[in-house]
């Protein structure tokens, strides 16, 4: 199974027997599956039938599914009501006679409403089966495109996200072999620092500041924050290779990214550190976005 956006769109159309119908699919992002039908008067009876198929095909989303549906209106049995044709004869004779007018033609006779009755054809339960059933593969086939678009916006998708995801391993590099971080660089920046601190106080305690100066150091290190955010390198990666409906797992790890990388730029004692702590969290909060649409 392929990633796959939640967003997509589709629709197919059906006709059998003087009837003809349209589906509408549309899907946007959700937290799970909400379905949402539009049928109308006189197909409540495929409605268990629509969810069930919907909700195999896709897993998350919020789905507006639309059916119209227009019959052709065929005449019935049209049959003349002898006993109203009769009573209008019967009074055209009379005026007839007795205002010397002309008898009325026939064609002026059943234009009179109540002398030609039209019947409606009666439902035919087999008919009404056969049409369910075209309009249901009508659905699957509106369905198939709709899961087919899905796919084609996720590999669109799969692609940003792989990119971003290379973008923080990169970062995370940088910073992991940044000169700021060796053993040099933070010996003379602390040398620095208490150097600075002895000149404004010369009752301070150099031990002293020597050990608190260790402390700070131990406490700036990142070097957890670099492991962990390079094992949530690999397993977005792994997520991408597996694919199917990985879109909560891709958020809470992208969560996780996020966390790593507010610690790491808070820790951040060199402005090289910090930069990339923040380039961190742009890529991350661009990634998360994305995520959002994957099912």
């Amino acid at each position: 199974m392929s990633l796959q956006s939640m967003t997509g769109f589709a629709r197919s159309d059906g006709a059998v027997d003087g009837t003809v119908w349209h589906w509408e699919l549309r899907s946007v992002n959700n937290r799970g599956l909400d379905l949402r039908l539009r049928l109308p008067p006189g197909f409540e009876a495929i409605e268990p039938k629509v969810r069930d198929r919907i909700a195999k095909a896709i897993s998350r989303g919020s789905v507006n599914a639309s059916l119209s549906v227009a019959r052709r209106k065929d005449l019935g049995d049209i049959r003349i009501n002898q006993a109203a044709l009769e009573r209008v004869l019967a009074i055209a004779t009379k005026l007839s006679r007795d205002i010397g007018a002309e008898t009325p033609r026939v064609e002026t006779l059943l234009g009179l409403k109540g002398v030609l009755d039209v019947a409606d054809e009666a439902e035919d339960e087999e008919k009404l089966a056969v049409e369910q059933s075209a309009v249901l593969d009508s659905l699957d086939t509106a369905l198939s495109a709709l899961v087919t678009a899905r796919r084609e916006e996720g590999g669109r998708l799969k692609d940003v996200l792989g990119r971003q995801i290379d973008e923080i391993a990169r970062l995370t590099q940088a910073v992991e072999v940044s000169p700021a971080r060796s053993v040099d660089a933070i010996r003379k920046r602390l040398a620095d620092q208490v150097a600075r601190l002895i000149e404004t106080g010369p009752g301070l305690d150099p031990a002293r500041l020597h050990q608190e100066a260790v402390l700070l150091a131990t406490r700036a290190d990142v070097e957890e924050e670099l492991k962990r955010l390079k094992a949530h390198v690999e397993a977005a990666r792994g997520l991408l290779r597996d694919q199917g409906a990985i879109g909560r797992k891709l958020d809470f790890l992208a969560q996780e990214f996020n966390r790593e990388a507010n610690t790491l730029t808070s820790k951040a004692a060199d402005q090289e550190i910090a930069h990339a702590g923040l380039a961190l969290k742009v890529v991350i909060d661009q990634m998360r976005e994305q995520v959002q649409n994957i099912e």
